[in-house]
């Protein structure tokens, strides 16, 4: 049944942002780690043709996950890289094709630290630590001071090849996210310590990338609302990034939550039926004039109109929803009150769930949706076997 007219409006006004630019509606495909990537940084067809499936659908944004500034620190052997070994031809097709219908494109700006893929990385955090299975080694003062260098010239080519705007990534245990986090973060001097003094290094990004990019072009940043992990960033803290965040030139703020810590639950396999974020984001609101996108849980129409009625967010963030509907955003701006069937998994290993919703968006990438049947175990091999496949290639690119 279609909705009143009034409320199908929450969904389509356009947001302008305080740099001067506009997303023509209220729907986000937040960042995932699509994987789509060719084993050596560079974007492919399939992953080119499953940004303008977005666009087709209708999205206002879409952030690319993962999109790394330094090879040697790679989430996944399938992210981009945006580095001067680029294929800047590439990157044009994919920018050209994910902007169709004035959808925005943006890259999601990330170094994986203390998380990176280990195949191809040795593991470097804020500090040095060890944690059951999880080690990592630390960044000298040298190393973290130029990483707004890197930030900014990773920036200047998304800007360069089409890209409409950029996102850093703060969040999900990364390495910014451990910077903020007193769990990772460790360090006596000028980027330890207060929570001030964590996030200085974000601020220092922020100010480099803004210089590289230009007073109009977009930047947003993702956080954590909290790391859910003990010992790790809580949402006091987070709630002080905010206030911090809000001196700076940011024209968008994502929040999320949850870490992909080894061991730790992602809040993306929750079992919990609603959005889980609303309450912090409703704090947040109230400590930035900077607009706001929450993610995390958004499952139907109805959800994402009361966070947008009570004054939430003025965005909402989708992720899985998108990947078992393409065509969501024209759906439910259109008034159609569509659910997509989100499938239930028996005990799923960790990071399972992750693999299958990857492996189903590789099918959208090729068109053939439709025929995806693969189960929960065989998703994982795939994924993974795809992940070994290309180790060979980023190091002989990147000469690891």
């Amino acid at each position: 049944m279609t909705q009143p007219l009034h409320t199908a409006n929450l969904l389509d006004p356009p947001l302008e942002l305080p740099c001067g630019a506009v997303i023509k509606n209220r729907l986000i495909k937040s960042a995932m780690s699509d994987s789509l990537a060719d084993g050596e940084g560079n974007p492919t067809e399939a992953q080119s043709r499953l940004y303008e499936r977005w666009a087709e659908g209708g999205i206002g944004l879409s952030v690319i996950g993962e999109v790394q500034v330094d090879p040697r620190f790679p989430e996944k052997p399938g992210n981009l890289v945006l580095t001067n070994q680029s294929n800047l031809k590439n990157l044009q097709m994919l920018t050209s094709r994910a902007s169709i219908n004035d959808a925005h494109i943006w890259p999601q700006l990330g170094h994986a630290g203390g998380l990176a893929y280990k195949p191809l990385s040795q593991p470097k955090g804020p500090s040095p630590l060890k944690i059951s299975e999880f080690e990592c080694a630390g960044m000298s003062e040298k190393e973290v001071s130029l990483l707004p260098d890197v930030y900014a010239r990773a920036a200047k080519i998304a800007k360069k090849t089409g890209f409409t705007g950029v996102q850093i990534h703060a969040g999900h245990g990364f390495l910014l996210s451990q910077f903020l986090s007193p769990l990772f973060n460790h360090r006596k001097d000028q980027y330890g310590g207060s929570i001030q003094a964590r996030s200085r290094i974000v601020i220092e990004i922020i100010e480099k990338v803004r210089d590289a990019v230009g007073g109009t072009f977009p930047i947003g940043i993702k956080m954590n609302s909290s790391d859910q992990l003990e010992g790790g960033l809580s949402q006091d803290d987070a709630l002080e990034v905010i206030r911090i965040l809000n001196k700076t030139s940011i024209d968008l703020i994502e929040i999320s939550g949850g870490s992909y810590f080894p061991g730790a639950k992602s809040s993306s396999d929750s079992a919990s039926s609603g959005p889980y974020f609303i309450d912090f984001a409703i704090k947040a609101k109230s400590l930035t004039s900077i607009p706001l996108v929450v993610t995390g849980g958004f499952k139907k129409r109805e959800q994402v109109i009361d966070a947008l009625s009570i004054n939430a967010a003025d965005s909402i963030g989708l992720g899985r929803a998108l990947i078992l509907r393409p065509d969501l955003p024209n759906e439910w701006i259109d008034g159609e009150g569509v659910t997509p069937r989100f499938p239930k998994f028996k005990s799923p290993p960790q990071g399972g769930i992750t693999a299958w919703y990857t492996m189903l968006l590789t099918a959208i990438a090729n068109d053939n949706e439709r025929e995806f049947n693969l189960e929960l175990l065989p998703a994982i091999q795939a994924y993974e076997n795809r992940d070994k496949a290309r180790v060979m290639r980023w190091q002989a690119k990147y000469q690891l």
